[in-house]
């Protein structure tokens, strides 16, 4: 694995070039893999919903991302020699600080079947991984895990639980391969309290060692980019962990952000509101706004005490609006108890525009020493 990770999570990328999404550098047509590497790509993230589908057999959209989608843009990096994360949601869709769903496979058990489960399900993944040739050189165990995994029985404040479980997928990583790196991931990257309190709790209720922090920054949620620097370097030395972004993203743009997210005349949701806290942070979402944002990111985590940053993952950077691939089927917003609509809200936070086109942030992190 590279001393520094220029990452991209593409979990959405097959479903994207099945809808018709095509990809560009300076006008000539590429796959986006192909391209982002020629921006210094060398890994990628890629998530994991344990059973992503209904009962009757209806996809919950989204990148449709089981097992065999997983595998299959593993397979497609390790072609071009890019090495991946692989993402553990412990769920059948999206997995964040807003709901940690069980999966529909555990529902029912107790609090020790659900950490057999969870330990099983992991060590069986990775047995596949193996068999096809493809073990990440880093895994998540669990997603953006700030207010726990598994609901009810690992909400927090329940850290004996969460402790349990988080222990149980660690255990089953290090069994299939002591190379693996096993990341730890919490979001609101800026919120330092969060990650002392959320940290001292897990290791106080008896949580296994692991190898890296990952935290998501996003600026419209997370906080000032001085407030990721102050985080960052203090868990660097309050843990001893090297760090990773391990999720970040930047609007380039709001033309026609209301369309793609699906939004009715005069509703106020997602990005529009967004924008106003972008504003005031500094980072306007246009073409330069976007670059400026990740160069000063970029020196954020390179400047983490001791070396420990090591690296980034842009969250989603080929996820084009297209017709057919959105965040949530209906199937899906009945699954996670939302009600939608389920449309591609991060259409203005790729590094490719609209038609494609790869964006000057991507000369950024190519050129960021």
């Amino acid at each position: 694995m590279s001393s520094w990770i220029t990452g991209m999570d593409l979990s959405t990328l097959l479903e994207v070039e099945r809808c018709g999404g095509r990809f560009y550098d300076h006008g000539v047509a590429g796959d986006a893999m192909d391209i982002l590497k020629t921006y210094g790509m060398n890994m990628v993230r890629l998530r994991l919903w344990n059973d992503p589908f209904s009962e009757d057999g209806s996809p919950y959209g989204a990148g449709g991302n089981d097992l065999e989608a997983t595998l299959t843009l593993a397979k497609r990096a390790k072609e071009k020699g890019v090495g991946w994360l692989l993402d553990f949601h412990y769920s059948d869709f999206w997995a964040d600080p807003g709901k940690q769903t069980i999966p529909k496979a555990w529902r029912g058990m107790n609090t020790e079947q659900l950490e057999k489960a969870v330990y099983d399900y992991t060590a069986q993944v990775l047995k596949r991984c193996r068999q096809e040739g493809v073990l990440p050189q880093m895994a998540a165990v669990g997603n953006e895990l700030t207010k726990g995994l598994l609901w009810p029985y690992g909400k927090v404040p329940q850290f004996d639980n969460i402790a349990r479980f988080v222990s149980a997928g660690i255990r089953a990583v290090r069994e299939a391969s002591p190379e693996i790196q096993v990341m730890v991931h919490l979001d609101n990257g800026g919120n330092n309290e969060l990650y002392r309190s959320w940290f001292d709790a897990y290791f106080a209720s008896g949580g296994a060692d692991f190898d890296c922090i990952g935290l998501s920054y996003y600026p419209f949620w997370h906080g000032t980019i001085e407030m990721l620097r102050e985080n960052m370097n203090d868990i660097a030395r309050r843990y001893g962990k090297d760090l990773i972004v391990a999720e970040v993203s930047m609007g380039h743009t709001m033309e026609d952000y209301q369309a793609y997210e699906r939004l009715g005349d005069g509703e106020r949701k997602g990005m529009a509101t967004r924008q106003e806290l972008v504003e005031n942070i500094g980072y306007p979402m246009t073409h330069q706004g976007q670059a400026d944002f990740m160069k000063d990111v970029l020196k954020v985590v390179r400047q983490v005490p001791e070396n420990r940053g090591k690296g980034f993952f842009y969250w989603e950077p080929a996820w084009i609006p297209v017709p057919g691939s959105g965040w949530a089927t209906p199937e899906a917003c009945a699954y996670i108890g939302e009600a939608g609509p389920g449309g591609n809200e991060w259409a203005n936070q790729a590094l490719f525009d609209y038609s494609g086109n790869a964006l000057p942030a991507l000369e950024v992190i190519r050129d960021f020493r």
